[in-house]
Parts: structure tokens; sequence; C-alpha cells
């Protein structure tokens, strides 16, 4: 603790005895009017807790010394926290202006914050803070550019450091999951000056791979230092690129690099990142024979409807006896093709009474029954008829036409009448 003030404590001096001792109340107390006498402090800790009660103008933190295991409560206006240029976080290392203040009623020390400034490990916090918002702000974390991990990828990428622990748990618990999955690893970096590069370019090599569906990135852990890497805008920005999903297992459950922000999925842990890319084989076969099962009582079910179903119909009067549906049309049309034999007879009959009406007529006008009566045609050679004695002269050849054939004829004589 760095006091802004040289103070010369004077111990209390309390008169105390087992026959005349002090009242609880009386100590709390002196307590409190002798902690009121240190004044405003400066104080140096690493946050541990920031508790915002809604409806609150208090903000709640817990203040940690950085070497020894010892924390103190830290109340701060909520107007004083929200108008740091960097939201105040777990794990950030600060320094607070503050009153010492002991509440008496519950014997409980407290620090009054009156102003709060990033040290060391804050300001880099502040800093990773001010990046991931501004990333947030150009859209690089937005859930419409997550890509859903394929079901069973053909080859997974995996990159980490060469014969690290998170190598073992990613290939150990994939190929239990599910044996005949293939890994294409990557090494590279995990920190370091380098770690960024050599991450971006196994990245890069990972995303031209056409067998490559998914992409794992992974890490056992590590200080906040360790980690900056995952961090770094550069990567942050190839993360979002490429059209593999990615997969972010950087560090534990409480370790949130930028690159998990903008990865597909984030998993906790590198075992956690094998679970959610490789699927086990036994949990799918058991839900294949689930699946199996549930068609099977679906289609039991389905057959069952269609078989009452028939039965219903098999029920019905003209399906339990077909013959009697024939029956009754072959009848109707037995008795409309009488009806029509009756229609087409009648009509021939009338029809053949007409024609033979209409020769006999025509028979009656023909010239050749008037021939067979007795009577001919006379014509010249030309074939003109002879209607008049004029119509010849003397020694003419003459045709005459009778029922049955003609005659030639000469004109020997003329005669009128």
């Amino acid at each position: 603790m760095v006091g802004a003030h040289n103070y010369a404590v004077t111990p209390m001096a309390m008169q105390t005895s087992p026959e005349q001792p002090a009242q609880v109340r009386t100590i709390a107390r002196a307590i409190g009017q002798w902690i009121d006498r240190l004044g405003v402090v400066w104080v140096e800790g690493q946050v541990t807790q920031v508790s915002r009660r809604q409806g609150m103008a208090t903000v709640f933190l817990s203040l940690r010394d950085k070497l020894a295991d010892v924390s103190v409560q830290v109340t701060a206006p909520r107007t004083l926290v929200d108008a740091m240029s960097t939201p105040l976080v777990e794990g950030a290392s600060v320094v607070i202006q503050a009153k010492p203040t002991y509440y008496e009623n519950r014997g409980q020390l407290s620090l009054a914050a009156r102003e709060i400034r990033m040290v060391g490990l804050g300001e880099l916090l502040a800093r990773l803070e001010q990046r991931r918002q501004l990333l947030a702000a150009e859209g690089l974390f937005a859930e419409t550019h997550k890509r859903p991990l394929p079901f069973l990828p053909r080859k997974v990428g995996l990159i980490t450091a060469d014969n690290s622990a998170a190598e073992r748990d990613v290939v150990e618990v994939g190929r239990r999951r599910w044996p005949g999955v293939q890994f294409e690893i990557r090494h590279a970096a995990m920190q370091g000056v380098n770690a960024t590069r050599e991450v971006i370019e196994a990245l890069q090599r990972l995303e031209a791979s056409a067998e490559v569906d998914v992409i794992i990135i992974a890490r056992g852990g590590g200080s906040v230092e360790d980690l900056l890497p995952f961090s770094d805008e550069a990567l942050i920005r190839a993360v979002h690129a490429t059209s593999t999903p990615v997969i972010s297992a950087i560090g534990h459950e409480s370790d949130t690099p930028l690159l998990d922000l903008v990865a597909d999925v984030r998993a906790a842990t590198p075992t956690d990142a094998a679970k959610r890319a490789i699927p086990d084989v036994v949990e799918e076969s058991a839900r294949i024979q689930q699946a199996r099962e549930r068609i099977m009582r679906a289609l039991q079910v389905r057959l069952s409807g269609e078989q009452q179903y028939l039965h219903q119909l098999q029920a019905r009067p003209v399906l339990r006896d077909p013959a009697s549906g024939l029956s009754e049309r072959s009848e109707q049309i037995e008795a409309l093709r009488q009806r029509v034999t009756r229609a087409v007879s009648s009509m021939v009959e009338r029809s053949t009474n007409d024609i033979a009406h209409r020769r006999a007529r025509v028979q009656a006008l023909s010239p050749l029954a008037t021939m067979a009566r007795g009577y001919s045609v006379v014509q010249r050679p030309d074939g003109a008829l002879v209607t008049a004695i004029d119509d010849v002269e003397i020694a003419a050849q003459l045709l005459i036409r009778v029922a049955d054939g003609q005659i030639t004829t000469e004109v020997t004589g003329k005669e009128s009448r």
C-alpha cells in the first residue's frame, strides 16, 4: 500500500480488564476512529471481482494484493466506473485513490474509491478491450459470420505447438471418438514474437487444402501475456477471412483471447475442441439405431392405419359383392342394346320400304320400261333423234333402239298423216 502522506499512527490506549471490559460498540467505534485518521490513500492491487447491481449507484469491487493472499472490498460510484476510458474487468491491475471506511455495525473494512487508474497488466487489458471494441464495431465478431461445423469432416486441420499436450489431447480424443478420422497437423509457435506469424502461415496452408473441413487452433492455457498472440489484429482478420470453420481452443474456461470471439466455435479446452469437431461413433450408432426404431414404429403405425382403412373399404357393400353391381350394369346395358337394335331395325325397315317405292317410281319413269312396252327410239347415224318425217331423207340409214338392242334400217319411203 502506497500512501499519499506519511502517517504517524499512535497506538490506542484503552484501560480494560476482566472486571471492566469494553463494549463491542466501544471497540468498533475506536477502530473506526483510528482508521478514519488514515485519510485518503493510494492503494495498488488486482481486481478479482466486479459486481454491478441493477438499480444501484454503487459498484462493488474486490481488490487483491499481488503478493499476499489479502483482499479488501472497494466501493466506487457507478459514474466513476462508467467514465473510465477502458471498462474495468476482472484481472486488471489498478491504482485506486480511496478513503478507508470501517462499518461499525458489520465490523467490515472497505475502501471508498475516488479515482481509479489502470497500471501494468491493467493497461494491457485496456488496450485489448479497445481493440475488441474496434473489431466488434467492424462486425468481425458478428454471429452472422459464424459458419456451422461439418457433421463428419474428411480431414481435421490442427494448429498447435510441436509435441504439445494440446496436440495429444486433440488427436487421442478424436481417434477415440471416430477411429477413422484424419488429421493434418501444422506446428507453430504458441507464444513469443513469432507466434502470430507462424499461426497465420499454418492457417493459410490449411485453408488452401481442399480436404480440410475444419481447423482447430489449440494451446494449453497460460498467462495473459502468453496469450497475447491470439489477440493480435492480424490473426483475428486472417481467421475472419477463412472460408473453413475455425475452432478456438486457447487456454482454459477463464482465458478469453480475441481469437475466441472471431472463431466460429469457442472450445473451453483442446479436448472440448476435439469433441465439438469429431462425432462419437458410439453415440452416432446409438442415434442411428434410435432413428431406425422410430422409423419402424412410424411404418408400423402407418401400415396398421392403412390396413384398417382397407378393412373398412372391404366392408362396404359394393366391395363385399362386386358382382352385384356388374350384374345390374349388365342388365342395363342389355336393355339399352335391345332398344338400339329395335330402333335400328325399324329405321332399316322404313328405309328399305322407301327405297323400294322410289325404285318402282324410277323404273316406271325409265325409257327402257317404256321401250319394254313396245316403244322404240329412232336416230340418225350422227345420233340425232328422228321426231318427224322431215328429219330423214329417202335411202338414209337409221338406227332403231328397242328395249333389248338396236336395229339398222334404210328409209325407202315417207308418208305423212
